[in-house]
């Protein structure tokens, strides 16, 4: 069988970081940013963060914070107006390909796949944004509350349960950036599966204490 030529991850590998104007990105040792994410400038990204691949984070203009635990999916994008910092309060998820311009994302909130949030709009903490809403300039959806639609609506109050597994969910990813942390390897793609090919970490009893899986109405 032929196997793939491993490459090890290296710090110069960690990401295309750059200082702008004299200010350098910062990244809390205990999180993982993709090599193919971008930081720019001021971006300061807490404890336990993940960054995934492709995502940008433009500090040029004003300044991005993760905060502890946050997650930026897939090929999002973040920056800002000036005067107007970009945070990500601890725990809140931010899905694939999201837009977030200038805006305040509350603790353990989730931005849904593809949504775009924009400047000085607030996400109340534990609230779900579905997936492709648009929410204006300074709009503002209280805590724990279902909102989405292009522009936004706000739909309705979460449920316990919801709420409970936005928790599940920032705990996923907090799990997963160790994972990355100790176990992403650079290598090469091998030609065959092999046999008994091996399955990736079985994580879902994280969502044990749930009844059952969310509303399809949290993702749009």
């Amino acid at each position: 069988m032929l196997m793939g030529v491993r490459i090890r991850h290296t710090e110069e590998m960690m990401a295309n970081v750059y200082e702008f104007e004299g200010i350098v990105p910062v990244v809390d040792p205990e999180s993982y940013v993709h090599p193919t994410a971008t930081l720019i400038g001021d971006v300061i990204v807490g404890a336990r963060c993940f960054v995934g691949p492709g995502a940008v984070m433009r500090g040029d203009l004003g300044r991005i914070i993760m905060e502890a635990g946050s997650s930026l999916q897939d090929n999002c994008v973040i920056h800002t107006s000036p005067a107007l910092d970009a945070v990500l309060a601890e725990g809140s998820i931010v899905g694939h390909g999201a837009i977030l311009h200038g805006c305040l994302i509350g603790r353990r909130a989730l931005i849904g796949m593809n949504a775009v949030v924009m400047d000085a709009a607030e996400i109340g903490a534990e609230a779900i944004i579905g997936a492709l809403a648009f929410v204006p300039a300074r709009f503002k959806v209280p805590s724990r509350t279902m909102a989405f639609g292009s522009p936004v609506k706000l739909r309705r109050a979460l449920t316990e349960q919801e709420v409970s597994w936005l928790g599940s969910g920032a705990r996923v990813y907090q799990e997963l950036t160790g994972r990355y942390n100790e176990a992403l390897v650079a290598c090469a793609p091998i030609t065959k599966v092999e046999p008994r090919r091996p399955r990736i970490r079985d994580i879902s009893a994280i969502y044990s204490e749930l009844d059952k899986e969310p509303n399809p109405e949290t993702f749009g």
